[in-house]
């Protein structure tokens, strides 16, 4: 009367689903430097927490009585485990059987866990490693398909639930989509590549002779165009940042980020800030070094930092609580807004929004990026598109003006509705054109028609340079306050404790979903 025999098949079909694709297949994975699908699992989650589903989904083979005698298993692994205690769900490409291809997989799996999350509201991590479509499979299914596939939620899920995509190999196609459709992204430097298609198709679309490391190597996604976010050393680091981006993440738009007891002061005041923004304006500093001195210790996730380097994103802490923060750097452009520092201010913003994660923007902005390039590239339009994702965000802003706040760009410093909360520092200056150069256009003829152009216009700049004090801003009540710049932090922790308390009555999605 017992069920032993079926448990025992369980068991067995089980077992094959363990080997993956055999192991030859696991060898050559190694060989080239990448770990198995299950390898993955065990890295990236708590110790013993995986719980798979759908084990034993694949083809299987049986003799002439019909009983089993063993099976492949379907190359989509999928299950839900545990990431510092919190729940998140899994879908994992098992690139030793056909190459993780998305078209050799039942795709009822991968969708599943998918749909899953989104009902869930869990986080959702996508291990890529797959192959793409394959012309051999034509054959075998007897017919092509339409591109597509109505049951995946993938815009959704945008808008309720953290989503990571990590490419773990050469990523084309459908591979691409999981990988870059996520609100992080992360690939390891080497053996991964992101394309929408792979060397061969593009060989014989576009006679272009290229291998997957020049045509989609990290190289290009994580600093040429920004389809990824990060990139990592190895695979370990890449789940180790994919841990730590989650740490920042509520568990879906109905919660609140998790607070971590800080490790320093609210108050610690960095005496330091006092001399970080130069006294000669031509001079530039290290703006990562203030974001440290202001912030918790040791709590600085940069987010895409290669892409549009003239702007800093990253997610951080004040006092334990999760913060978006945003900055110029003076180092690249001049800090100046640029077509893709534009772009991913836009995204940073927008993922800030959907999860209820207060924004604190350091401002030191002279401005839209400006020349031929610039304007071939689009970057008025792309300013104006994040100009909009700023007025449309709910979540708390507060900016603490550094340094320059100039033309459209420094109007973007924050929403310009409601309190517009913003701190100055007595390093701030700001207008509608810089001095530097609105000078020179408004009295251009009189400097080159005086007999000492070049002491004329020092003597101008000296005439306007008064003006521009903030305190003659601040006697207008223009600005909040100017403050001490060591006093930078306490305030923050302050304005912090107020924002997450609005945010709570704020909880639950968004009315624009996020877009990546």
């Amino acid at each position: 009367m017992s069920w032993k025999p079926e448990v025992d098949e369980l068991n067995k079909r089980g077992a094959f689903a363990e080997e993956l694709g055999g192991k030859k297949g696991r060898d050559y994975q190694h060989s080239i430097g990448k770990k198995t699908a299950r390898e993955r699992i065990e890295m990236i989650l708590d110790k013993n927490s995986f719980r798979e589903i759908g084990k034993i989904a694949g083809k299987a083979n049986y003799d002439k009585e019909g009983n089993f005698v063993d099976s492949q298993p379907s190359n989509a692994i999928i299950g839900k485990g545990l990431i510092d205690g919190r729940k998140a769900a899994l879908s994992i490409d098992d690139f030793t059987i056909r190459g993780g291809s998305s078209e050799a997989t039942i795709s009822d799996k991968w969708l599943y866990i998918e749909r899953y999350a989104l009902e869930m509201k869990m986080p959702l991590i996508r291990l890529v490693d797959s192959a793409g479509g394959s012309v051999k499979l034509l054959e075998k299914m007897g017919h092509t398909k339409i591109p597509g596939y109505p049951s995946w939620p993938q815009f959704q899920l945008m808008g309720e639930v953290p989503v990571v995509g990590i490419a773990l190999g050469a990523c084309a196609g459908l591979g691409a989509i999981k990988v870059g459709y996520a609100h992080f992204s992360v690939m390891v430097k080497g053996t991964s590549q992101v394309f929408a298609a792979g060397p061969p198709v593009v060989k014989a679309a576009l006679k272009e002779d290229l291998d997957k490391e020049e045509l989609g190597g990290w190289r290009i996604q994580t600093r040429d165009n920004g389809a990824v976010d990060n990139a990592a050393k190895d695979e370990q680091d890449a789940f180790d940042q994919t841990r730590r981006f989650l740490s920042y993440m509520p568990q879906n738009v109905h919660h609140l980020p998790p607070r971590i007891e800080p490790t320093d002061a609210r108050d610690r005041r960095e005496e330091d800030l006092l001399e970080a923004i130069p006294r000669n304006r031509r001079q530039s500093y290290i703006v990562r070094k203030i974001l440290q001195m202001v912030l918790d210790i040791d709590s600085v996730f940069e987010i895409a930092p290669k892409i549009g380097p003239s702007f800093v994103t990253c997610l951080a802490r004040l006092n334990g609580y999760a913060v978006g923060v945003m900055a110029n750097d003076p180092n690249y452009s001049g800090g100046a807004m640029t077509r893709a520092s534009a772009m991913k201010m836009e995204k940073f913003i927008d993922l800030c929004d959907t999860f209820h994660i207060p924004i604190v923007n350091f401002a030191d902005v002279p401005g839209v990026m400006p020349g031929l390039a610039a304007e071939k590239s689009g970057t008025i339009r792309a300013v104006l598109k994040c100009l909009a994702s700023i007025e449309q965000s709910q979540t708390p802003w507060v900016t603490i003006i550094m340094k320059r706040a100039f033309g459209l760009a420094g109007g973007m410093h924050g929403r310009k509705r409601g309190i517009n909360l913003r701190y100055a520092w007595p390093s701030a200056y700001w207008g509608s054109i810089p001095l530097e150069g609105g000078i020179w256009a408004a009295y251009r003829k009189e400097i080159e028609g005086s007999k000492d152009p070049e002491a004329r216009l020092v003597e101008l700049e000296k005439h306007y340079a008064k003006y521009t004090s903030p305190f003659r801003t601040a006697e207008k009540f223009a600005i909040s306050d100017i403050i001490d710049p060591r006093d930078t932090r306490e305030i923050l922790c302050d304005w912090v404790e107020e924002a997450y308390e609005i945010t709570k009555s704020q909880l639950g999605p968004v009315s624009k979903t996020m877009r990546p």
